[in-house]
């Protein structure tokens, strides 16, 4: 087909299935046309013999009575005559008739032998291109991964930079007015700092996830003790806007086998949607429970709820609910997703406007029955 490597993406392999599939619908497409056009040409050329036939009948006939009408009559030796010459005529007839059919035949043969060497032809200078262009792309990519690794890493060293510094002054900071000032500017510059670190991770993230390298490593974990230290960090955030975030769930603990720095990323950007949508006054609820042989986890907002059109939307890539609203990158649910089918879940939301939104995920749950890790 297209390309002989067999470590190339998934898309790439859709792509070429794909082309392979619609060429052999285009093949289907010529054969059945090429058919019917042939089918109308021989009826065409059938009628117009038809026709040509029925036009010499009636005028052998016409002759015919003209010598019936003859006086004296036509010798018998003259109609015998006559007749000779209509059959060597009708024979001739047929014999250039048979070469015009043969002819065609031919004609259509050669035809069809064209288009099968031009069909490859023109499919393998297609192939070549779009090789062409994979060559130039994977280029492209390689070059910008790698400059996004590069930069990455010295972003994040300079941000660790910043947040060190930052400490120093909180540690050095005076008990006073000017002190609490220096104190109230480090912790702007904690937050600052730890959400261009998040932004950061979010493009590493959508580099690895679109070289099929999202690193994934489960282990047996608590999917309990995960929400509670994640309702631990996010709870002062939530408490600061005025919202409160609870646990709904019935369960003290719930055993799976998952990546638990990855999970943890997808209730972080789960909860963040959250507080980042829900008004002061609002309300955040998480709840785990078994479902089917599935881990199930919920979260549950009473901000202004999704349009039903962008359900599955939000979790395309770069994709926002707010189209003037430019806090993040639009690359959390996206990552979520990713996350999840790693895990071989599924993630999705539910909402009516008005009403808060409802974004809820699933993952296998283990079936060993050890105690969790300490």
């Amino acid at each position: 087909m297209i390309s002989e490597d067999k470590s190339q993406s998934p898309e790439r392999d859709e792509t070429d299935e794909s082309l392979r599939i619609e060429r052999h619908k285009t093949d289907q497409a010529l054969l059945v046309k090429q058919e019917s056009l042939e089918d109308a040409a021989d009826a065409v050329v059938d009628r117009a013999r038809e026709v040509a036939d029925a036009v010499l009948n009636e005028a052998r006939d016409k002759a015919d009575q003209k010598l019936d009408q003859e006086k004296p009559p036509v010798p018998v030796g003259a109609r015998e005559t006559i007749g000779e010459e209509r059959a060597v005529e009708d024979a001739v007839l047929q014999r250039e008739r048979a070469a015009a059919d043969e002819s065609l035949r031919r004609e259509r043969e050669a035809y069809a032998r064209a288009l099968h060497r031009l069909l490859p032809l023109e499919r393998e200078k297609t192939d070549r291109h779009l090789l062409t262009e994979r060559a130039r792309s994977d280029f492209a990519i390689a070059n910008r991964d790698g400059f996004l690794g590069i930069v990455s890493h010295d972003l994040r060293n300079l941000l660790q930079g910043i947040v060190v510094s930052a400490d120093l002054l909180s540690i050095r900071a005076a008990d006073d007015e000017a002190g609490r000032q220096v104190l109230a500017g480090v912790k702007r510059i904690d937050r600052y700092a730890a959400r261009m670190i998040r932004l950061i991770g979010d493009l590493v993230d959508v580099t690895s996830i679109d070289a099929g390298k999202l690193a994934v490593t489960p282990s047996r974990q608590d999917l309990c003790a995960l929400v509670a230290e994640a309702m631990e960090t996010f709870g002062p955030v939530a408490s600061a806007k005025g919202i409160s975030l609870v646990s709904e769930s019935a369960e003290p603990s719930i055993l799976a086998d998952f990546d638990c720095d990855r999970m943890m990323q997808v209730l972080a950007n789960l909860l963040t949607n959250a507080i980042k949508f829900s008004p002061e006054g609002g309300k955040i609820s998480i709840r785990v429970e078994r479902a089917a042989g599935q881990a199930l986890c919920c979260v549950a907002d009473t901000g202004p709820g999704i349009p039903g059109n962008m359900l599955e939307l939000i979790f395309e890539r770069f994709w926002q609910v707010g189209a003037d609203d430019r806090r993040g990158l639009g690359l959390g649910l996206y990552i979520s997703r990713c996350i999840v089918e790693a895990h071989g879940g599924t993630i999705w939301a539910e909402s009516q406007a008005g009403e808060g939104s409802r974004l809820s995920f699933t993952f296998p749950l283990s079936t060993r029955s050890d105690t969790p890790p300490s």
